[in-house]
C-alpha cells in the first residue's frame, strides 16, 4: 500500500533538493543558545517562516499533485545539535533517547569519520565557528546550537534575490527581539576574512546570449547531484515509481521499487520492516530526520594538476591517444560517471559516451536522466568498465554486493542517504586551493550510523568490500602522503583495472593528493512541525 506523508508537519528540505527546484542560492546561518526561554520565543516566532513539504507549483517539471501553497522566493528550515536541544530546555527523558551518534556529534565521531587524519591537530583547519564544537561537553559559549538553512531563487543576473537579504533581515530582528540566541559569524578557516553566514550558490554558467544559469556542476568539473533515492510517499499518487530505476532498491529478481519511507523519515518501517527507536514522545520524532552537516573544501588547483600529470601517462599505458580523450577518461575512472553524468557502466569509452549523448540527448531531459540512473554493476563484476574502487560505484553500491547473483542487495539498501547542500566559493583558472571554495553538503538519513558513518567509514576510506585493500575512493577519501606518525606509510593509490580484450595492463597511479578536505561540521536533528511547536512551547513530555 502506498505510504501517504503529512507533508505540513515536514519540513521542505527533505523530499526534495531545493537545488533542483530553482532555488540555486543558500544562506546557512548557526546559533548559539544563551537562555533557553528567551530561545524558545525565538523558535515560536520562526514557526510561521518555516517552509514545509506542502506541494507548490514546480518550475522543473517534477510533479507536484495538488498545490497548496505559492512558490516562495527564499526558504526557511532548521535544525538542532543535541547540546542545542539541551540548551532549549528539552527534557533528559527525551534526550536520552537520541541516538548515541548524535549526542556524540561529529567532532565527536573524527575518527570513525576520518576527520582526524591529519594529525592530532586536525581541528585547527575547521572554520573558525566550529572548533569550539564538542568542547567542554556543549558548554563553550560558541558551541552551535541551532542551524537556520535559506534557500533562495536567481536573478537573471545570477544573483541571489532580494528576498534573501529582506529573510536575513527578518530572522536578525527576530533574534534581537525575542533575546536568548546569539548569531555565531566564523564560517572561515583561520586568517581568511571573518564570515557571519555561509553563502552558497550553485555554479553559474554564461551563455552566448549572455544568460546567466545555475549549472549542476561541482568545483571539479563533474556533473553532480544525479541518482538520488527514491523512497515511498516522496512523490504525489505514487509517482516515485517513474523514478524508482536506479535509484529505488533492488527486489532480489533484478526488478526496481522505491526505498522504505523509514529509511529518510522517523516514524515510518524500514528496509527492515521495522520502525527505528525514536526519543519520546513519538510525536516529537515522527516525521522529523537527521542531517550531516559537512563543510567540505576542494583544492581544486591540486585537482587539476593531478590531471595534468597523470593523463598522458594513463593514455600511454591504456592506448588513448588523444590528450583530452585521456584526461575526460581519468576522470571518468575515477568518479564511476563521465563530467557530464553519463555512467561509465553505460559508455565504457570515449566512442560509446559520445554515442550515448546522440542516443539521449539534453533536449528530452526526462528521458535523459532515466538514462543516466537506469543501471546496474551486475555485467562488471571485475571493474573493466568501471573500477570497483571509483566514487560512485562506493557510494551506492547497487548490486555490486550482492552474494547471489540475483541482482539485489540489502546491504546497499540500508545505506542509502540524501543529498542536500550547494557549493560555495568560485573556481576560476590559477585559483589557489587556500581560498574558500567547495560543497556543503546535508546528509540527510534515519540513522547516521548505519547510513552515513557506515559509508563515509567503510566505503569512502576503506577500500575491503572494493577488494582494494586500504586504498580510500580516488576523490573524497583521505590520501596518504607516504608518511604516517613520522613513518614510512604507503601513499594513496588508484587501480584503474584494464579491459581484458585491450591488451592493456592495469593502470596504477600513486601518490595521490588530498582534494577534498573538511571544514567543520556537526550532527542536527531536524524536527517536524509539531516537535517544533513543542519545543517553542515548551511542553515536551516523555511520559
Amino acid at each position: 500500500m502506498a505510504v501517504s506523508l503529512d507533508l505540513a508537519d515536514i519540513q521542505g528540505n527533505l523530499l526534495t533538493a531545493y537545488g533542483k527546484q530553482g532555488f540555486p542560492k543558500g544562506r546557512f546561518m548557526l546559533f548559539h543558545v544563551d537562555r533557553g526561554d528567551l530561545a524558545r520565543k525565538f523558535v515560536t516566532g520562526l514557526l510561521p517562516m518555516i517552509t514545509t513539504a506542502l506541494r507548490w507549483p514546480s518550475a522543473q517539471g517534477i510533479p507536484t499533485g495538488k498545490i497548496e501553497v505559492p512558490r516562495p522566493e527564499v526558504t526557511v528550515n532548521i535544525a538542532f545539535t543535541w547540546y542545542g536541544l539541551l540548551a532549549l530546555g528539552i527534557p533528559i527523558r527525551t534526550l536520552r533517547g537520541m541516538p548515541d551518534e548524535f549526542i556524540d556529534g561529529m567532532a565527536g565521531r573524527a575518527a570513525m569519520l576520518g576527520d582526524d587524519f591529519s594529525g592530532p591537530d586536525w581541528k585547527d583547519s575547521w572554520d573558525e565557528v566550529w572548533i569550539s564544537s564538542g568542547h567542554d561537553n556543549g558548554t563553550h559559549p560558541d558551541t552551535v546550537h541551532i542551524l537556520i538553512t535559506l534557500n533562495a531563487q536567481m536573478n537573471p543576473d545570477g544573483s541571489a534575490v532580494a528576498a534573501l537579504e529582506a529573510k536575513t533581515r527578518e530572522i536578525e530582528v527576530l533574534r534581537l527581539k525575542t533575546g536568548g540566541v546569539r548569531l555565531l559569524p566564523g564560517h572561515n578557516r583561520k586568517g581568511q576574512p571573518r564570515q557571519q553566514f555561509q553563502d552558497l550558490s550553485a555554479i553559474l554558467e554564461r551563455d552566448s546570449d549572455g544568460a546567466v544559469t545555475a549549472s549542476p556542476k561541482e568545483h571539479f568539473g563533474f556533473t553532480d547531484a544525479i541518482g538520488d533515492p527514491i523512497f515511498e510517499g516522496q512523490y504525489p499518487n505514487g509517482y516515485e515509481r517513474a523514478f524508482k530505476e536506479g535509484n529505488g532498491a533492488l527486489d532480489g529478481k533484478g526488478n526496481w521499487r522505491p526505498l522504505a519511507t523509514g529509511e529518510f523519515l522517523l516514524g515510518y518501517p524500514d528496509e527492515a520492516q521495522e520502525i527505528a527507536p525514536a526519543a519520546l514522545p513519538l510525536a516529537f520524532s515522527r516525521n522529523g530526520t537527521f542531517t550531516a552537516y559537512r563543510k567540505l573544501h576542494q583544492n581544486v588547483a591540486a585537482f587539476k594538476a593531478f590531471l595534468d600529470k597523470t593523463a598522458e601517462h594513463f593514455g600511454a599505458v591504456t592506448g588513448i591517444q588523444d590528450p583530452d580523450d585521456a584526461r575526460e577518461t581519468l576522470m571518468a575512472k575515477m568518479a564511476g560517471r563521465w563530467s557530464d553524468g553519463v555512467p561509465l557502466s553505460l559508455a565504457k569509452d570515449v566512442a560509446a559516451w559520445r554515442q550515448f549523448n546522440i542516443d539521449h540527448p539534453t533536449s528530452d531531459p526526462k528521458a535523459r536522466y532515466a538514462a543516466l540512473t537506469s543501471f546496474s554493476f551486475r555485467d562488471d563484476p571485475d571493474g573493466s568498465k568501471c573500477p570497483l574502487t571509483a566514487h560512485m560505484r562506493r557510494v551506492n553500491t547497487r548490486d555490486m554486493m550482492d552474494p547471489t547473483g540475483t541482482g539485489g542487495s540489502v546491504l546497499n539498501n540500508r545505506r542509502r542517504v540524501l543529498r542536500r547542500g550547494l557549493p560555495y566559493g568560485y573556481s576560476p583558472d590559477g585559483v589557489l586551493d587556500k581560498g574558500e571554495r567547495g560543497l556543503v553538503m546535508l546528509v540527510v538519513c534515519a540513522s547516521l550510523f548505519r547510513q552515513f558513518e557506515f559509508v563515509q567509514q567503510q566505503w569512502i576510506n576503506y577500500g575491503l568490500d572494493s577488494h582494494a585493500g586500504s586504498d580510500a575512493c580516488p576523490i573524497v577519501g583521505n590520501h596518504s602522503d607516504g608518511t604516517s606518525g613520522g613513518k614510512t606509510a604507503p601513499e594513496a593509490k588508484f587501480v584503474i583495472p584494464a579491459d581484458p580484450a585491450s591488451g592493456h595492463p592495469p593502470f596504477i597511479v600513486e601518490g595521490i593528493p588530498q582534494f577534498v578536505e573538511t571544514c567543520g561540521g556537526e550532527y542536527f536533528f531536524v524536527p517536524s512541525m509539531t516537535a517544533l511547536r513543542m519545543i517553542g512551547m515548551g511542553v515536551v513530555d516523555p511520559t
